[in-house]
């Protein structure tokens, strides 16, 4: 968020991003200052404030003759997405690889356990996912590798949910990120980013049939 924006401006687009990523509001939907102040209970400017970060963060986009929109994605930008998470998250697990400590590793094992016991809850599901990987990228100790994911993941919340949410998936992705534990256990660098390449690009294949059965 940018330093000269307000206390309700950043709550504003607190509420916004999480309407976004919840799939509250969907790519195309108009964002009415007038609409968007009534429902979260606040003033048009701190709702105007959001919606400029929204546009700076490239998740809102000005339509001609309807104002402010969420951003469409087309299906060539999700794979361009999801080709950087490859290269970027795949750097990210050889460099953990190399230097996560033993807390790091058993806290990786624990939230991957955790996943298996919430399979049925979607929402649970996906919060211990987004855990793994932040734990995998903070891990990894370079700060502007962790800027890169950040920045390919805010564009990706356009979406909205999670590929968790597609039959099967969440207990191959489990089983995808034993084999990125098991080699960045034995401190094997590239089998962890191959692991780890493997794993979003199944990510991105199950993103795909999800993008085409909503459009």
């Amino acid at each position: 968020m940018s330093e000269t924006t307000s206390g309700q401006g950043r709550e504003a687009y607190g509420k916004l991003i999480d309407d976004i990523k919840a799939g509250r509001l969907k790519p195309g939907d108009r964002l009415t200052e007038t609409d968007l102040a009534a429902r979260l209970g606040l003033s048009r400017t701190p709702v105007r404030e959001a919606i400029r970060q929204l546009e700076s963060d490239g998740l809102v986009t000005h339509v001609p003759r309807v104002g402010a929109a969420v951003r469409k994605l087309d299906y060539r930008e999700v794979s361009e997405l999801y080709e950087m998470r490859a290269v970027l998250e795949g750097t990210a697990a050889r460099f953990a690889a190399r230097g996560t400590s033993d807390i790091e590793l058993a806290e990786l094992v624990s939230i991957n356990d955790e996943m298996r016991a919430v399979q049925a809850d979607v929402i649970a599901l996906q919060e211990a996912n987004r855990q793994f990987h932040n734990v995998l990228l903070q891990a990894a100790r370079n700060r502007y590798l962790v800027r890169a994911v950040e920045a390919v993941y805010k564009t990706l919340l356009i979406l909205g949910p999670s590929t968790m949410e597609e039959a099967s998936r969440a207990a191959d992705a489990i089983a995808e990120h034993d084999r990125v534990i098991a080699a960045v256990r034995a401190r094997d660098e590239a089998a962890a980013e191959t692991a780890m390449r493997a794993h979003i690009e199944a990510g991105h294949r199950a993103r795909l049939r999800q993008f085409r059965a909503s459009t």
